[in-house]
């Protein structure tokens, strides 16, 4: 079978006209005019119209930079960039003492916003820095569960984030 390259234009029997964007091992993701971006198997019925020579590198620059940039982030306690819901931005927050006479205490969201991330991405990296460990199986079972636990507890500011993609999950 001969692989198609990005950038080659193909006919589709049910998606019509299309060209070749991106190139996996499994397959092949193709823009069609009519009906957008689809992914088909390397061995799909499709006809070529005109063929792009192939490389023999199977990944795409697109899927090396997502794949380092997961890596450095997991790996380097680098913090990703983590959007706030907009209905905080500027908020504060305030914390009354229960004594009278005392004052109280204000923190901008944004601050406190920035230290539940810290510490969800902390405790994602202790999970990977456990699961890598030498530790049994068992050990690694318990210490898991604590940290599960944590992230239930952490839910309460869920709130906070703006996808939820990004929030706790026990």
């Amino acid at each position: 079978m001969e692989l198609l390259g990005i950038g080659s234009r193909v006919k589709h029997e049910t998606f019509g006209i299309g060209v070749v964007i991106n190139v996996k091992s499994d397959g092949y993701e193709i823009t069609f005019i009519e009906d957008g971006t689809r992914k088909l198997k390397l061995e799909a019925d499709i006809e070529i119209i005109e063929k792009s020579p192939f490389s023999n590198d199977m990944v795409s620059m697109f899927d090396v930079e997502r794949s380092m940039t997961k890596i450095l982030q997991r790996w380097m306690d680098a913090t990703e960039i983590v959007p706030m819901g907009d209905k905080w931005k500027g908020g504060k927050m305030i914390l009354e003492p229960g004594k009278v006479g005392l004052s109280s205490k204000e923190i901008p969201v944004e601050t406190f916003f920035h230290k539940i991330v810290m510490m969800r991405d902390r405790l994602r990296v202790m999970e990977q820095k456990i699961n890598a460990s030498s530790l049994d199986d068992e050990a690694k079972v318990d210490i898991q569960q604590y940290i599960s636990r944590c992230y239930g507890s952490m839910t309460t500011f869920n709130i906070l984030f703006k996808e939820t993609d990004h929030q706790f999950k026990s």
